[in-house]
Parts: structure tokens; sequence; C-alpha cells
């Protein structure tokens, strides 16, 4: 089990240094200011429930980090796999699908 972020900024700045991606990307995916970001971040701004959506989809979260904090919080591989696989078009997942072929193949022999 990890540490689990303690506030909805420490939440939404953990998944975005986890997924590399830079306050000013993140702004502009989700169509706010970096000063927006940077206050959701870090000086506890509450944001709207469409930029809350939008950063909840844009950075894979766990809806239930966010709304059911008292939830144990286990962040396994295996979860964030599938949280990102959700992001990814048909022709992605087709690709994925022939890769775990091919390991668990690769794995019998």
């Amino acid at each position: 089990m990890h540490n689990k972020p303690e506030t909805l900024g420490d939440i939404i700045k953990s998944a975005r240094s986890t997924a590399g991606i830079t306050m000013e990307i993140l702004a502009d995916k989700v169509g706010i200011t970096e000063r927006y970001l940077y206050r959701i971040e870090n000086e506890g701004k509450k944001p709207s429930f469409d930029v809350l959506y939008k950063l909840i989809r844009e950075l894979a979260i766990s809806p239930d980090l966010i709304f059911y904090p008292e939830k144990p919080y286990v962040d396994s591989e295996t979860e964030e796999i599938v949280r990102m696989l959700y992001k990814c078009d048909e022709r992605s997942m087709h690709v994925i699908r022939a890769t775990i072929k091919a390991v668990i193949e690769s794995q019998e022999l």
C-alpha cells in the first residue's frame, strides 16, 4: 500500500508527476490556465465539476481516491494499466491485445 496524497491538489500533482506531464501541457489539455492548475495543486483551490472531471479523465485518477478518501488505497500496477487502457483507441487495443498474447505464449515455453 502506498502513502496516499492528503488533498485534492496533492492527488492531482502526484498523478501529473506519475504521468510525466508538465503543468503547461495538462492545463492546455484540460482547457485551463497554468496559474489555475497551480492554484488547484498548491493553494487548495477547488475546481468546478467540469474541470475536476477533465483532470480525473486526463490523468486516469481513480475517483475513489478523491470521493472515498477513507477507503484503503492500493495502487497496483494492474490497476494503473487498466486505467491507461481506457484512454486507448481501437487500433492501440489491438496492438496491446496481441502483445499480451505474445508475452503469455512466451512464458508457456
